[in-house]
């Protein structure tokens, strides 16, 4: 794979792998890097990228593993040096849909950010099918690819997550 196959792979999929990797990594600083490492990995797995096969199932499992790496180095450092929790907030730069007035403004931001705190809390089985699904848009069928587990385990970890965020925001 050459540099222009890697463009449009950016191109077609770049959007909605960089919305993957925001929620994931719950910051834009990390995000950028989680993005430039995964299309990086892409370009050095380039031979393993069928085009004809879901590449974008492909570049997402590719940022689920980085990620996954990632947090357990993170892990290990903080087993071996602890250092102070990092609590970010993530920017709501991304409106859920367009209205008109304030006070609709206000409550929708609200009620997103209700949403992403309940699905943050999620552990990490139900959360990566789920940010899959909705934010990346990939299909179950995808998803069970690039997770490589199966179609049933995603719709069951889909529901359950469903399940909980409705418990939460029935409260709400």
């Amino acid at each position: 794979m050459d540099n222009m196959d890697i463009d449009s792979l950016v191109m077609l999929y770049g959007k909605a792998v960089y919305g993957f990797c925001l929620r994931l990594a719950k910051n834009k600083d990390n995000a950028d890097d989680l993005y430039q490492e995964t299309f990086l990995k892409a370009m050095e797995l380039g031979t393993k990228i069928d085009k004809s096969n879901n590449p974008k199932a492909f570049l997402i499992s590719i940022a689920v593993r980085l990620w996954k790496n990632n947090r357990r180095k993170y892990a290990r450092r903080q087993r071996i040096a602890p250092e102070g929790e990092l609590n970010e907030e993530i920017a709501s730069s991304i409106m859920c849909t367009n209205t008109s007035t304030p006070e609709e403004i206000v409550m929708l931001r609200e009620r997103c950010a209700v949403i992403r705190t309940a699905a943050d809390k999620l552990n990490d089985k139900l959360r990566i099918p789920l940010y899959m699904y909705y934010t990346a848009e990939m299909s179950v069928e995808d998803i069970a690819s690039a997770l490589r587990i199966p179609q049933g385990t995603v719709k069951s970890r889909l529901h359950k997550a469903r399940k909980n965020l409705k418990n939460v925001l029935e409260d709400y």
